[in-house]
């Protein structure tokens, strides 16, 4: 494998080097044909309604390529919710019609006017966006097109490897972006989910200063606060700083449970002449206490859901703490050349009741056994890419070019309590759950472990965006190099227990056509992607096994339409993956899994005073090519896949007050199977929320209030299923308060 690497780093420093003296070659580049045309004033006043203020930046294919210091802010959607510009990783910031993906990108705006406080509270505007662990957990697991997308699989700032374990704290991001599909060609390397790529991306510093403070409380009696601080420094405010920092302790919606939160987070840009650096840092904390959000196993048949706030483990604890950073840099070789060099490292450490803790064989009287797993988890991860992006024209044909490789280097170890008490089967009732003091008191706290498992990723890149006919059509085709080593080895000796090496070529082909104007796209894509195999979860006979590397594909067309004011996106997709199977106890991969569906997303303004955000989504899964170990199940819908998912949120500013906003978002999951066997089945369920904001003055001081309640009508239901046979339960009616201020 090092030697692998070697030749690796070796190919790319040559061609890095040869590529800058392709690119200084006298080519006719887009910043000459820009140089000889000048915005008109229009178009600078344009520019600056967008983004709010006038800077100077230069625009590529798509792909900025030079400075403009408000990267981080790009222009919004009418409405203010989704902004136009996304990251696709390797090709840079794209604008959505120029995209050949389904995209959604929420707004720091939407994100505050909404309250969210977890990734779960942003991205449950999505209709192909579900959840197999609900609010209340110590992880946020989430499904894309009915595929799991784990809480490792977050990409930060483009990077993969970086972003929070567990949950994420969103009061630092100034954006959450959603690409739907496999995505590893597009953000390197192959630590990612098939499902689709969430990229988080840390706020940074405007050209006007900002010093805000949030006030909020969360029912049961969750209070805390969070200051936002954001300043220029320069001559020619070439240095921004942001810094973002929240404090929450109190009671949640999970009965008796009670949870601290703590960030920190720094994000600092410089941009002057040909460079652009950029620094963020960030320390998050969560700690909870006396119970938590558990998982239901159903191999009986149906039962009816309880109280969304049931808590069955009061008297477990978890605690999480990330720290990360990550250094980026751009340099301008030339004006249609960029050299970019990024790295970053994360620590992650866990200790307590964090997976595993599952009530089990659950009768149709709400009778069971609980499970307790006592672990101490930790990861360091270390990311790194380089690169180079250019520009220039052959005939009537312009070319958008990128050669980059990426590395990951990822460590971990996980330790439960040793037998006889690693888990333990406690009957309760999920109506009313047994206490576990006696239980806990049984169960010692395990050591910080030694490694047990090992990922190297390595990848080479080569893409090229062609546009024809005044770039009303563009064609992306690529190739990236992936390989992949995992490595597993006992906790208790440190002994090497299984190794899988792998490599792969997976391509991209995408298209968008522009056939009538800027307002339609069509778009097409087919991409592949090599993922590590999953690590075995703690409940199962293989626990901390490591499974082979596993391909995925996925085949898309689709169609955007922007109105000006009001955009749609309607897509047909086909995802094919391995499938998961539990034979014995004994969790492993058995034929492949087939999603496919139809998916229509919808944003904007549909009136001057009414913004409008939702979609539908058809889903259907197949379990195919399966051997005769789990054959019974060739043809079945896989676990966790709804027909039909649909989203409706609507803001409405009042006529008779301009200040005064109303809001009302419904959240329908059609019936789902919980088991591959296809012998339970979860009904559909609806959810309603409704919020209101006002926007005042006190005391010359702009301060802006929110009020919310989720799930008006208490709904106890089964919002989706976790694993086989087991279901996630919706969470309960939660009351949100909170008061924002310029200090």
């Amino acid at each position: 494998m090092k030697r692998k690497m070697s030749r690796t780093r070796k190919s790319l420093l040559y061609a890095l080097i040869g590529s800058s003296l392709f690119w200084h070659a006298p080519l006719v580049s887009y910043a000459e044909e820009a140089a000889e045309v000048p915005p008109t004033a229009e178009q600078t006043a344009e520019q600056k309604s967008a983004t709010g203020h006038a800077h100077r930046e230069f625009t590529l294919e798509g792909v900025e390529v030079t400075a403009s210091r408000d990267k981080a802010h790009p222009p919004v959607y009418a409405g203010g919710q989704i902004a136009r510009q996304n990251n696709l990783g390797v090709l840079g910031n794209k604008d959505f019609m120029d995209t050949p993906f389904s995209v959604t990108n929420y707004t720091a705006q939407a994100m505050e006017d909404q309250q969210a406080s977890t990734l779960q509270d942003v991205l449950i505007n999505d209709s192909s966006i579900r959840f197999s662990t609900s609010d209340g957990h110590i992880n946020e697991n989430f499904l894309i097109r009915g595929l799991d997308v784990n809480y490792q699989h977050l990409y930060f700032y483009g990077m993969q490897g970086l972003a929070p374990y567990n949950h994420v704290p969103i009061e630092f991001l100034e954006r959450v972006e959603v690409l739907k599909g496999p995505s590893s060609f597009l953000y390197g390397g192959v630590n990612t989910s098939v499902g689709g790529a969430i990229n988080l991306v840390p706020k940074r510093a405007g050209e006007e200063d900002s010093n805000t403070f949030t006030a909020d409380y969360t029912s049961s009696s969750q209070v805390g606060g969070h200051l936002d601080l954001s300043h220029r420094f320069g001559k020619n405010k070439e240095f921004g700083v942001r810094f973002n920092g929240v404090y929450k302790d109190g009671n949640t919606e999970t009965d008796g449970q009670s949870k601290e939160r703590i960030l920190a987070a720094l994000g600092m840009d410089y941009h002057h002449d040909k460079w652009r650096l950029t620094l963020d840092a960030y320390g998050a904390q969560e700690n909870y206490d006396n119970g938590s959000i558990s998982n239901y196993q159903l191999p009986n048949g149906y039962v009816k859901a309880p109280d969304g706030s049931t808590n069955a483990f009061k008297g477990t604890w978890g605690r999480s703490r990330n720290n990360g950073i990550l250094f980026k840099s751009e340099y301008e070789i030339q004006d249609n050349v960029t050299a970019y060099a990024n790295i970053g490292k994360l620590s992650n450490n866990a200790s307590g009741f964090l997976t595993g803790n599952h009530v089990w064989n659950l009768q149709s009287n709400g009778n069971g056994y609980v499970n307790l797993y006592h672990q101490n988890q930790w990861t360091d991860n270390i990311s790194s890419e380089v690169g180079l992006r250019g520009n220039y024209q052959t005939g009537s044909v312009k070319h958008q070019m990128i050669l980059a490789s990426s590395w990951l280097d990822s460590k971990s170890g996980t330790a439960s309590t040793a037998a006889p008490y690693s888990y333990l089967n406690v009957p309760t009732n999920i109506y009313n759950p047994t206490s576990l003091a006696s239980y806990l008191a049984q169960i010692a706290t395990p050591a910080k472990p030694r490694k047990t498992a090992e990922t190297d990723l390595s990848s080479l890149l080569f893409a090229d965006t062609l546009s024809f006919d005044e770039e009303k059509i563009q064609l992306t085709l690529g190739v990236r190099q992936q390989d992949i080593e995992t490595r597993s080895f006992n906790v208790n000796t440190g002994a090497l227990t299984k190794r899988y090496q792998s490599d792969a070529n997976t391509p991209v082909a995408a298209i968008v056509v522009k056939p009538w104007g800027e307002s339609v796209s069509l778009y097409a894509n087919y991409i592949e992607a090599l993922s590590p195999g999953d690590i075995v979860g703690a409940t199962y006979t293989n626990a901390g096994e490591i499974l082979a590397p596993y391909k995925s594909k996925q085949r898309e067309i689709g169609v955007k339409w922007d109105q000006g004011n009001f955009a749609n996106t309607l897509s047909f997709f086909q995802v094919t993956k391995p499938s998961a199977i539990t034979v014995n106890n004994v969790y492993s991969y058995d034929g492949e899994q087939e999603n496919r569906g139809i998916e229509w997303s919808a944003f904007g303004k549909i009136a001057d005073n009414v913004r409008l955000m939702g979609g539908i989504t058809y889903l259907e899964g197949e379990l195919v090519r399966l051997t005769p170990a789990s054959a019974a199940n060739q043809g079945h819908t896989p676990y966790g896949i709804p027909k039909w998912m649909m989203n409706a949120g609507v803001e409405w500013d009042t006529p008779w007050n301009q200040d005064l906003t109303l809001s009302m978002q419904a959240v329908y999951t059609g019936s789902q199977y919980a088991n591959n066997a296809n012998t339970l089945k979860l009904p559909s369920w609806v959810r309603y929320d409704l919020g209101a904001r006002y926007k005042t003055t006190i005391d010359h001081v702009p301060v802006t209030f929110h009020a919310s309640v989720e799930n008006v009508f208490d709904k106890h239901y089964w919002s989706s299923s976790f694993s086989d046979n087991f279901a996630t339960l919706g969470g309960p009616r939660t009351f949100k308060l909170s008061a924002t201020m310029q200090i």
